[in-house]
């Protein structure tokens, strides 16, 4: 209603499991009426009233349309030819759940295609031969990094998203890797 039918899926979206035989946890906390929106309870504590908030807003982006981003690659040259910078980072072309809810910088970063980590970058819209205000430069240099170390929690996460074991089963794993040495 507030934001037009863009917003809305092609159809309602229904969350399954990932892996084949996983054992479900819980039932999500969700609101009990959608339509009881966090402005209406101003009534609540205010600890109680972010809670209320974060949930209701997750509750509602996880049924909006996805946003469409734009991965861009501006290449700057200054004006002398010499110094060619390059600037990689996304445009966003329809904005759909993000209008809702915006996602954590602490998120996990996303690969580039040849590997390389990228944090959400936000680029402004650009056309070719665009002149820019230089703001600040800040030299980096990147170098291709092997994939992190494994957690207990990120080998877990990955052990489900295997199909290997069960969350009983789980604990039982990390002790025989540590009584065992390997880790």
């Amino acid at each position: 209603k507030e934001w037009g039918n863009q917003y809305l899926p092609d159809s309602p979206r229904v969350y399954k499991a990932a892996a084949k035989n996983a054992q479900e946890a819980h039932e999500a906390i969700r609101p009990t009426d959608v339509f009881r929106r966090p402005e209406q309870l101003r009534h609540l504590e205010p600890d109680m009233l972010k809670l209320y908030t974060l949930i209701w807003q997750r509750t509602l982006a996880s049924q909006m349309a996805s946003p469409v981003l734009d991965q861009v690659n501006a290449d700057i040259v200054g004006g002398n030819q010499q110094a060619v910078l390059r600037a990689v980072g996304t445009t966003v072309v329809f904005d759909g759940f993000q209008r809702v809810y915006q996602e954590s910088e602490d998120d996990e970063p996303t690969k580039t295609a040849d590997g390389e980590e990228q944090r959400g970058t936000r680029l402004p819209p650009l056309q070719q031969n665009d002149s820019v205000t230089k703001t600040a430069i800040t030299p980096e240099q990147h170098f291709t990094q092997p994939p992190p170390r494994y957690s207990e929690a990120s080998l877990v996460k990955r052990l489900e998203e295997l199909g290997i074991g069960r969350p009983s089963t789980y604990a039982s794993i990390m002790q025989v890797l540590q009584d065992r040495d390997y880790v």
